[in-house]
């Protein structure tokens, strides 16, 4: 019979997932991971337990990755823990099933649909975080603190946060990911941080300031005042600007029309 490990959805839960499947010595083939909250797809015949976090074998499984494979499939599986992907804590654990066994190389044996999967994974991820990197927008609150929601399809706020703490390193300033309830909180000259949790006030307050922001109306009548009728060609526009952006974008807030 096959075991299933259930582990929560964080990438500490997900590697704590992998130690418990690994040295459950059952065999590769007769372990699978899941994750907590889908259960709704449960299969006949399978035992299902479940794993509580543990920061400590989840680091061991990190330096083990790090050591016995390479610092790159470290970064390919962290990734890919980030991904929206719901069979991803799965995924890692057959990745790193090569990866022990055959090294550093496994990263670039795409050959293998395991490593493909962790490869497809991370590029979906990469190419989500650079798009956003050019879509958010900050508007200011009291206090002179700059907010931005967003609503990633993966979770990229780790990600995305080095590129505005270098570039707005003196601004104190909130990145909401509005589909996990959790923010990135950069004091200005200060190091960011996670926080998992954010009330709803916070959240009202946050929604309110996009709502208010007063630099709504002059991003709005610049892109009617650059608009040319004669070239609108919206397909290329969606192609350039995903609608699934634009409802975080003060120049598209009142609709989703395109220019």
């Amino acid at each position: 019979m096959k075991t299933v490990y259930l582990c929560e959805d964080s990438v500490e839960g997900i590697f704590s997932g992998v130690y418990a499947a690994w040295t459950s010595r059952k065999g590769h083939d007769h372990v699978k991971l899941g994750l907590l909250g889908n259960e709704d797809t449960m299969e006949l015949f399978c035992q299902y337990e479940e794993v509580p976090v543990n920061a400590g074998y989840a680091d061991k499984v990190v330096q083990a990755v790090r050591n016995k494979i390479s610092e790159e499939a470290y970064a390919a599986v962290y990734k890919a823990a980030l991904s929206k992907e719901r069979d991803r804590a799965d995924k890692i654990y057959r990745f790193l099933i090569y990866g022990f066994h055959v090294g550093a190389r496994v990263v670039n044996m795409l050959q293998i649909q395991e490593v493909y999967d962790i490869f497809q994974m991370c590029r979906h991820i990469d190419n989500e975080t650079h798009l956003l990197t050019g879509f958010v927008r900050f508007v200011e609150m009291e206090g002179d603190l700059l907010v931005s929601r967003i609503g990633p399809k993966n979770d990229v706020l780790v990600l995305l946060a080095p590129h505005f703490a270098d570039r707005m390193s003196g601004e104190n300033w909130v990145l909401y990911d509005e589909n996990r309830k959790k923010a990135v909180l950069h004091p200005a000259l200060r190091p960011w941080f996670l926080v998992d949790l954010i009330s709803s006030e916070w959240e009202e307050k946050m929604q309110k300031a996009s709502d208010e922001d007063e630099y709504e109306v002059l991003f709005q009548s610049f892109r009617k005042s650059i608009s040319i009728k004669e070239r609108r060609n919206p397909t290329c526009q969606r192609n350039h600007m995903p609608l699934r952006y634009r409802a975080y974008m003060p120049e598209f807030s009142h609709g989703l029309r395109d220019l």
